[in-house]
């Protein structure tokens, strides 16, 4: 299991269409809406620039050998959100996890293999339990905010996967998106192998 690399602590490069959709994402968050709406409304502005040649720059599409790369691409100075690159080689793959925040992602190049779970609990203990596989393709989205986001991700294909993030907390302070990680259930095969 690999966790994200830290964020790139050099001033990112932005180009005129990153520029563009962080000023979309800003008008969506300074609105104060609940998490959930407002991160279906981040998703419709980050839809039109997923696939975009325009979008990021020749570093920020830069994979890591060893993990999955995170490259921050915008932290808001209020703390309100961030947006990253996550860049997966094939086989790279995220722990079980959730979010400190609500959450945005959108596929702009490769397939990624998503295994999402429901936690169970009976009052006294809890389980965790597969809920399905789903596979994302280019243009693929989804929103969320906690409780009930806990996944794990992947890319099982045999090309580069990069995927846009918006996180409604400051990732460049937290280094992560991530607030806890979960050991998989008993019998729980690796997220990919039978999307």
């Amino acid at each position: 299991m690999s966790r994200p690399s830290a964020p790139e602590t050099v001033v990112p490069r932005t180009t005129p269409l990153l520029a563009e959709l962080v000023a979309e994402i800003r008008e969506v968050v300074q609105r104060g809406l609940p998490p959930e709406p407002t991160a279906h409304l981040a998703a419709e502005r980050l839809a039109p620039s997923l696939g975009r040649p325009d979008l990021l720059t020749t570093e920020q599409c830069a994979g890591d050998a060893d993990r999955y790369r995170q490259h921050l691409l915008h932290a808001e100075p209020d703390g309100s959100f961030s947006l990253v690159a996550l860049v997966w080689l094939p086989g790279q793959r995220t722990e079980i996890h959730d979010h400190v925040s609500w959450c945005v992602t959108g596929v702009h190049q490769g397939q990624e293999h998503e295994r999402r779970y429901r936690l169970m609990t009976d009052g006294r203990t809890a389980r965790l339990v597969r809920a399905e596989d789903v596979r994302n393709p280019p243009g693929a989205l989804a929103a969320f905010a906690p409780p009930g986001d806990i996944h794990q991700v992947s890319n099982s294909g045999t090309t580069k996967a990069i995927s846009l993030h918006i996180y409604g907390a400051d990732i460049s302070r937290l280094g992560s998106s991530v607030r806890r990680i979960y050991l998989p259930p008993e019998g729980d095969g690796d997220v990919g192998g039978d999307v």
